[in-house]
């Protein structure tokens, strides 16, 4: 009988499967906590909590502090004895170090005394990564947990890293979801904005507005009016059109684009912070009107909440607001059409404003339970306001993974001295670097890199030592160049990729000793990846970051080695300054015997002879002194990314995220000389897929010369007839070649030189520029004279 009817899918339906990031996908009860190298952080501890610390890249000592709730130091409240003095985690207090600044509210709050505390030290210089620690406490209290270290020797490579805390709570409480993080400093205004409702407050010009998304994925609409306007009866509010139009940008963000205005043009509050980096300021705070016409009549809404909230400061109501909606995740698309997802922002996450006038604010709690806008969960936002005599550097956040916690901009050792000469910088690679200089501009900086000398801070190449028995091993396997035939002072630009081929970084290989190396690439996962390969593995080697404790400045130009030549010594042991060659490096000192140490390669990335000047972030402002002074003969000048961009697109070197990607192989990104198929004889990753690839090329990147002055940019479209067949990488004006020339990934089948093409402006058909396929890659220098020099 049952024959008669239609075949189902039995049995119920499955859940969908998401993958999201661990602080989402946590067990109940489980807590994550990341302490970079040199840091430290306090955590509540209850009866039964189990601690697990881990040693995330390994060789990374450990001081544990353990106190009661009344701040007396008992280490067996977690089972452990002492080992010695509190030293490192007394220096780190002691340095100037304001990260440290909640863990010093933290210890004065709980009467905690270090002075003579003795602490519990895990780890040793050779403990492999991924090593754990465990304990369970027994009485309730706190622990302190820091990760002390020296400044990194160069040549030892004893660099700081990262230590992972995870607390399992004994006792999982149901009605809280995460903790509110620490205060940036002691609030004047602690506000709780329950999901659902609104809140309104006033802040004075100067103070700062920090605005929390407490659970994470809770969009917040915020408005605010000038307190003078409003006594004397102006509702002008925070205005969207006017605030894009004025920055250019989407949503303003921590930098030179971060304010936003009132529809007259005052600047109401600036961006300070942003940990989140994704939010929307194209559409209204929602409205009972929205939920009427979704067929959800009486929904609560954020337009109404701000009515009652603002009530008190006689606004009039409006039936719908315009707002900034925080953590909201929303973009128009290439069709003009606005679309919205789950938001990005994560527990904790946060903005933080400053006040440029007297404001009245309004903050809400979205109640949107009808789509994604909120993970269809709404939750609460926490407002706190601070005082304008605290001290709050701009940054945004990072993050290397998913499940990497966020890291936010800093200020290269170099900053200062760059400092004296622009206030015009932006966020790179998680530092503020300069984009060009007051008295110069890119112009000049590019005549001077090509024509006598400019300094520019690079100290974002991110570093990574990697050091074991088993180092020669690894980078065989990881890069595609052979490692083995690397001397030690020697230096080799690579490429590292994935198994399909696709490029996951450029950089150079230093050759330290048999088994030193040193990565110096633009990416954290650089690191991320060879730590998983020799975990894979099974290799003994440390792959250790080194970002923070090794700065650089380039010192590019034909007369940077006249300049250096004046302040380099080396020991009798290592080459002469003279003696330094194309891709080799050197220990070195600043004039004399006992001088400030700093590591000299003859490397660059603007076609030009030069080199770079590595040291530790206290010494950059002395290493940075001494190069400006022996420049003055030289006519140096300090180089922002502008002028950097020009010369590197002239001399046909390669950018990550314009000329290649994970779906780029180094063929296709013309760098496959790092690829030495038929001379290496080990096997590396990728290597299969290369050859495949190689054998059978789609894409292929060449120079072009451009018969036009207009501008072209990354992504243009190039044509024959109405095919595409493909696109500009990077583009610029050369002021020596007097014309455009760009770099772009065309099909092969177009590639061959002197082949005529069009470069699609407008909508790619409408306005078209010729060009054509040039000789070399590089328009510039192409036998790469210059810096062999």
């Amino acid at each position: 009988m049952l024959d008669n009817y239609l075949k189902v899918q039995a049995g119920p339906p499955k859940p969908s499967s998401i993958l999201k990031p661990n602080i989402f996908s946590m067990p109940p009860g489980t807590e994550r906590y990341v302490i970079d190298g040199q840091s430290a952080v306090l955590i509540a501890i209850e009866t039964g909590d189990q601690i697990t610390i881990i040693n995330d890249e390994g060789g990374q000592r450990c001081e544990i502090l353990v106190c009661d709730p009344n701040g007396k130091i008992e280490a067996g409240i977690i089972g452990a004895a002492t080992h010695g003095d509190a030293g490192g985690l007394k220096t780190l207090l002691d340095s100037d170090n304001q990260s440290l600044r909640g863990l010093r509210m933290g210890l004065d709050a709980r009467g905690i005394d270090v002075a003579q505390a003795q602490a519990v030290h895990l780890f040793e210089a050779t403990t492999p990564a991924k090593t754990e620690a465990k304990f369970t406490a027994a009485r309730d209290g706190a622990v302190i947990i820091a990760t002390p270290a020296n400044i990194m020797d160069f040549e030892a490579q004893d660099t700081a890293t990262p230590i992972t805390v995870i607390i399992k709570r004994a006792v999982i409480k149901s009605h809280m979801r995460f903790e509110l993080p620490e205060p940036l400093a002691d609030p004047l205004q602690s506000i709780r904005v329950h999901t659902q409702t609104a809140e309104s407050f006033f802040v004075k010009a100067g103070d700062y507005i920090q605005i929390i998304d407490v659970d994470g994925r809770q969009c917040s609409d915020f408005e605010c009016f000038s307190a003078r306007k409003l006594d004397s009866g102006i509702e002008h509010a925070l205005d969207v059109t006017t605030t894009r139009t004025l920055m250019g940008h989407a949503y303003p963000m921590p930098g030179l684009h971060a304010k936003y205005y009132d529809q007259e043009m005052v600047p109401l509050v600036e961006v300070v912070q942003d940990t989140c980096g994704r939010h929307d300021a194209f559409a209204m705070a929602c409205t009972e009107k929205y939920y009427n016409d979704m067929g959800y009549p009486g929904h609560a809404n954020c337009s109404t909440n701000f009515n009652h909230a603002l009530k008190d400061y006689g606004v009039a109501p409006r039936r719908g607001w315009m707002a900034i909606n925080f953590f909201f995740n929303t973009c128009i698309d290439d069709h003009g059409v606005m679309h919205a997802d789950e938001p990005w922002s994560r527990p904790g996450d946060y903005v933080l404003l400053r006040a440029l006038t007297d404001i009245v604010c309004v903050s809400s709690a979205c109640p949107d339970d009808t789509t994604s806008a909120n993970g269809w969960n709404p939750t609460d936002i926490h407002v706190r306001t601070y005082s304008g005599q605290e001290t709050f550097q701009r940054a945004i956040a990072i993050r290397t993974t998913p499940n990497s916690e966020a890291k936010m901009t800093k200020q290269t050792g170099f900053h200062d001295s760059f400092a004296k000469h622009t206030r015009n910088f932006v966020e790179y690679n998680g530092y503020w670097l300069a984009s060009c200089y007051a008295a110069t501009g890119p112009i000049e900086e590019y005549h001077a890199c090509r024509e006598k000398c400019v300094i520019m801070d690079l100290s974002p190449l991110r570093k990574f030592e990697i050091t074991g028995p088993d180092a020669e091993a690894l980078c065989q396997y990881a890069f595609t160049r052979n490692m083995k035939t690397l001397a030690i002072g020697g230096v080799v630009y690579t490429a590292m990729c994935y198994e399909h081929g696709g490029m996951i970084d450029d950089g150079t290989v230093f050759r330290l000793g048999k088994d030193n190396f040193r990565w110096i690439g633009g990416s954290d996962y650089g690191g991320e990846w060879l730590r998983e390969l020799a975990e894979k593995l099974g290799l003994k080697v440390l792959v250790r970051a080194s970002t923070d404790q090794m700065h650089n400045v380039a010192v590019q130009g034909p007369e940077s080695r006249d300049l250096l030549r004046k302040i380099v010594w080396t020991a009798p042991h290592n080459p002469e300054f003279d003696q330094l060659g194309w891709f080799r490096f050197t220990p070195a000192r600043l004039n004399t015997e006992s001088g400030t140490a700093f590591v000299l390669s003859r490397t660059g990335y603007t076609g030009e002879l030069g080199y770079e000047v590595m040291c530790h972030p206290k010494d950059c402002a002395e290493i940075f002194d001494a190069i400006w002074e022996a420049g003055q003969d030289h006519g140096i000048k300090p180089m922002g990314l502008e002028a950097l961009d020009m010369v590197r697109i002239e001399a046909g070197l390669i950018f990550a995220g314009y000329d290649f990607s994970d779906q780029t192989d180094p063929f296709e990104a013309g760098i496959g000389f790092t690829v030495p198929l038929k001379s290496k004889t080990d096997d590396f990753v990728g290597r299969d897929a290369l050859i495949r690839r190689k054998e059978h090329p789609m894409k292929k990147l060449v120079g072009l010369e451009i018969d036009s002055n207009v501008d072209v940019g990354h992504g243009d479209c190039i044509h024959i007839g109405r095919a595409q067949i493909g696109e500009v990488t990077s583009a610029m004006r050369s002021p020596l070649l007097k014309k455009h020339v760009a770099l772009a990934r065309i099909d092969v089948a177009h590639s061959a030189v002197g082949t005529e093409v069009e470069i699609g402006k407008l909508d790619g058909h409408q306005m078209r520029l010729p060009a054509k396929v040039s000789e070399t890659l590089a328009a510039f220098d192409s036998n790469k004279e210059r810096p062999r020099s």
